[in-house]
């Protein structure tokens, strides 16, 4: 076995080879860009070398720099977890060359896999079924369009290269095509170093299922069953599940059989991924094959209770495989959220900034987290916005995947996230949605269902004004505590803030808004402290009291009903975790009047930094709202701004290529008077 190993990855994959491998006493060394200095994996592993600024095209995709840091560290083998260069035929060979062992399969495996129009050809051969579509090499625009003519769509446009759903487009009339092989093009080219596409015929209503597949050097392959991971947003999938709901054993052992049949074929060796498009018949097709471990692999290790990363490792030193295919078998059903620093009412819109407070759901059997940053890190423009895997398991002899979905909802209630936009509160409906818990899957799932998903901006219930209103008075309580202890005199009375008069009933009025809803919380100051405050807002009254920790975990009693919540300041902002819902407020000072004129009615702001890729209008063209204005790549994908009326562009700020910052102009629009 290995004495030392370097994981040529970051954030939570880097942090979960780093933990299996202390479990095994072996060493682990870890890479960082110079944004990652300070990140999660770089503390938690024995010994870090900086290979790069913090552009990954500069840094984590550089094999000379990881490879050099590999010999200087005496590491013999290096992990590269999953995106980045653990799919890259060069980087496997360069280990190779080097003498430092791949933890990935030989480097024909990836070469054959590593084009997905090459390897549907080898699965043809293997008599493994096939989605109709064209793959072959000719590139040609007015070609691939007659392809897709030919297909019948609606098609799917894919990034021969690709995976993680970039350089991914579905198109529904010949009309559309063109655009959009050209965007899939510039995608593909700016993730993968390779414009190659191939056309699929696009199935309605498909899921996709993949399985999970090991090979070792002596001829043993085996899987370790099935994912389902139709549940998707941009061709990214959200939300995984173990086993697919509905598996016969029939169509599970005729899949399992397709993917080991798949993996034999090009001589595989390690862990690997062949992924399926089912139909809701239950026919299915060869789509890709993963020659890397997969993001969910989490709910096979929960299923079968076995460690992907340690068969890795133990397969990557030459050893067999720890089990055969009949040791192996289902316990429970298993979940995974993941956890995105992302807008889901803007689009999915990546989110930047610092998590000023994290809290997630306490570790169990039943719970796993699996992260690469904690309370006061950031996530940056520069890598994939995910904060962590939320993993679930149950069981129980009638229904575990029922359970399975209760334990997922309560860990979402107890998951506390702010600084940063995220899709907490978004995956708790994906996960309540009849659809979804009903097991009536497929990858359109969540536009299928977008009025339950996003229902829009409801009214917040009162009790969520109350314990902001509550958290305000103690907080400002406690500070006075606390500057009363630092002074010279902690007795004094005029350091209390108790509301004490000598003739009056005092009472404070706090002012809050909720989007576009601002409300005035009118608290009345007790005579006694024992006896609470009295909260109106709304014309209703109570009297509420509790206590309020540093952390921000309220136990209030709120006119007789006992609450516990958490409220977390955040500058002006107040963040109210209750009932397992997420509530935002602004503490509104009453002396600030804002300047009339002062926004951006005029033009379009970027919103997160990133490069703008194409200029989509004409100047001093009229355009009708929702035109596309111009195209912004930014966190590995493309983003398109459109019009947010109807007007006329007067300018572009910035030209192709340029990077911008967060928040900067980037468009000269004038809106159409309304007649």
């Amino acid at each position: 076995m290995f004495k030392k190993i370097l994981i040529a990855n970051r954030g939570e994959i880097a942090c979960r080879v780093i933990k299996t491998a202390r479990r095994m006493g072996i060493r682990s060394v870890a890479v960082y860009s110079a944004a990652d200095a300070g990140a999660r994996h770089v503390r938690l592993a024995d010994e870090a070398v900086c290979i790069g600024p913090a552009a990954a095209r500069e840094s984590y995709l550089v094999g000379d720099n990881i490879i050099a840091a590999a010999q200087a560290t005496g590491a013999e083998a290096i992990h590269p977890g999953y995106g980045f260069l653990s799919e890259n035929e060069a980087f496997a060979s360069a280990c190779e060359k080097a003498g430092i062992v791949f933890i990935g399969p030989p480097v024909s495996a990836i070469h054959a896999m590593g084009s997905k129009s090459e390897a549907k050809k080898l699965m043809e051969a293997a008599n493994v079924p096939l989605t109709p579509g064209y793959h072959g090499d000719n590139q040609e625009p007015d070609f691939l369009r007659q392809q897709a003519d030919r297909i019948g769509y609606p098609v799917l446009i894919k990034a021969a290269a690709g995976g993680g759903g970039k350089g991914m487009r579905a198109v529904a009339k010949s009309e559309e095509f063109s655009d959009a092989l050209a965007s899939c093009k510039r995608e593909a080219s700016s993730s993968f170093g390779d414009d190659h596409v191939l056309i699929e015929k696009y199935l309605q209503r498909p899921r996709h299922i993949e399985f999970q597949i090991f090979a070792d050097a002596h001829g043993n392959c085996i899987h370790l069953f099935e994912r389902d991971c139709s549940v998707q947003r941009r061709h990214q999938k959200v939300l995984e599940e173990a086993p697919a709901p509905g598996m016969t054993p029939e169509r599970r052992a005729a899949m399992g059989k397709a993917a080991v049949d798949a993996a034999r074929a090009v001589g595989y060796v390690g862990a690997g991924t062949v992924e399926f498009i089912v139909n809701q018949d239950g026919t299915f097709y060869f789509m890709e094959m993963n020659t890397r471990l997969q993001v969910e692999h989490p709910i096979t290790e929960m299923i079968t209770g076995l460690d992907l990363v340690e068969w890795q490792l133990k397969v990557g030193a030459g050893e067999t495989l720890p089990l055969a295919q009949e040791q192996i078998v289902i316990r429970g059903h298993a979940l995974e959220a993941r956890i995105y620093a992302e807008d889901p009412d803007k689009g999915f819109l990546p989110s930047t900034g610092r998590l000023l407070h994290l809290a997630p759901p306490a570790e169990t059997l039943n719970v796993r987290v699996d992260t690469g940053v904690e309370q006061g890190d950031e996530i940056t423009p520069h890598y994939d916005p995910m904060i962590a895997k939320l993993i679930v398991w149950d069981e129980s002899d009638t229904n575990p995947r029922e359970r399975a979905l209760a334990r997922m909802l309560q860990a979402l209630a107890d998951y506390r996230v702010v600084g940063v936009a995220n899709n907490v509160g978004f995956l708790a409906r994906l996960v309540a949605c009849p659809a979804f818990a009903q097991a009536d899957l497929d990858t359109g799932l969540i536009e299928r269902e977008r009025s339950f998903l996003f229902p829009g901006a409801g009214a917040l219930p009162v009790e969520a004004w109350q314990a902001a209103a509550l958290a305000e008075v103690l907080c400002d309580q406690r500070h006075a505590a606390s500057e009363a202890q630092q002074s010279a005199d902690p007795h004094s009375p005029w350091h209390a803030r108790d509301g004490w008069r000598a003739n009056s009933v005092a009472q404070r009025e706090i002012r809050l808004r909720a989007g576009e809803t601002e409300k005035s919380v009118i608290v009345v100051y007790p005579a006694r402290m024992d006896d609470g405050f009295t909260l109106s807002v709304d014309g209703r009254s109570i009297v509420a009291s509790g206590e309020l920790s540093v952390e921000g975990r309220l136990r209030a009693n709120l006119g007789g009903r006992r609450v516990t919540a958490t409220v977390v300041a955040a500058g002006e902002r107040r963040h109210v975790f209750l009932d397992g819902l997420a509530h935002i407020f602004a503490v509104v000072d009453p002396l600030f009047h804002a300047g009339e004129g002062g926004g951006n009615e005029g033009g379009l702001v970027a919103p997160m930094p990133g490069k703008v890729i194409a200029l989509l209008a004409a100047l001093g063209t009229k355009v009708e709202k929702g035109a596309p204005l111009l195209i912004l790549e930014a966190m590995k994908m493309e983003h398109t701004l459109t019009a947010p009326a109807a007007g006329t562009v007067h300018a572009f700020h910035f030209a192709v290529g340029e990077q911008v910052a967060d928040g900067v102009e980037l468009v000269e629009f004038e809106a159409a008077e309304k007649s």
